[in-house]
């Protein structure tokens, strides 16, 4: 079984090659360019270095969300439009699942948290025994109600993630449980993590049309979310 893997819900841009259960290719960048410049030129450069055919993979696993809406929807398009094109399918990987896939095969508890801003994340909670068990499932949350969610849960935790930069000093100082931070080639996504848990998924029969795919966003966009803002005082202050 061959996967491709797709990962653009931050900053990170990352794709790679799942090939009976072995890691054939990955290519990752975390720099301040767009998506829409790095997707398509990461994938190609990585199907020459395999001398890669998509048309032999059986699978696109594409990070599903949440995440930047406007990678997500990058994500989204290039996954669609090459199952569409190659007449794949996909499987939608939820983010933070396959962010916390990075540290498969800890005794503690993995907590991914990414910068929702205003003070939320998107975050879950995890154990790894056989599976991926998800303690609290993926969601939008506030960091301080997080805190208190495992501050109640008792147990040593394994924080990563890009929240990690933004509230690393709020968990040290509330944190009532043993906390460490993911190394840095395991605390951000990566398309090999999104590829494996696909893998999984698929043999499980998690697949989807590539014409039916969306993205999770777990929240409205900051735009939507002034307009209606904007809506609702005009309402309460007509003309």
């Amino acid at each position: 079984m061959k996967l491709l893997g797709i990962e653009s819900s931050s900053l990170v841009a990352s794709v790679a090659v799942v090939t009976d259960g072995i890691l054939t290719g990955e290519y990752t960048m975390n720099h301040k360019k767009t998506h829409s410049q790095t997707l398509l030129p990461m994938l190609d450069e990585l199907g020459k270095l395999l001398d890669l055919d998509l048309s032999t993979i059986d699978a696109i696993a594409v990070s599903g969300g949440p995440g930047s809406f406007t990678g997500l929807r990058i994500g989204a398009a290039t996954a669609k439009g090459l199952g569409l094109a190659l007449k794949k399918p996909l499987i939608h990987v939820p983010t933070v699942d396959a962010l916390a896939y990075n540290l498969w095969g800890t005794s503690a508890l993995v907590c991914p948290i990414m910068d929702a801003r205003r003070n939320q994340v998107y975050t879950g909670i995890y154990r790894m025994k056989e599976t991926l068990e998800a303690v609290m499932p993926q969601c939008a949350m506030d960091m301080g109600d997080l805190l208190k969610e495992l501050n109640a849960l008792g147990e040593q935790v394994i924080f990563l993630g890009d929240g990690v930069p933004v509230y690393e000093q709020a968990i040290c100082s509330q944190a009532e449980i043993p906390v460490l931070f993911a190394p840095p080639h395991m605390n951000r996504q990566r398309a090999a993590s999104v590829a494996a848990l696909g893998a999984l998924y698929y043999k499980e029969g998690k697949i989807e049309d590539a014409a039916s795919h969306a993205p999770d966003y777990l929240r409205k966009s900051q735009a939507e979310r002034e307009r209606e803002g904007k809506e609702l005082l005009a309402g309460d202050h007509p003309l």
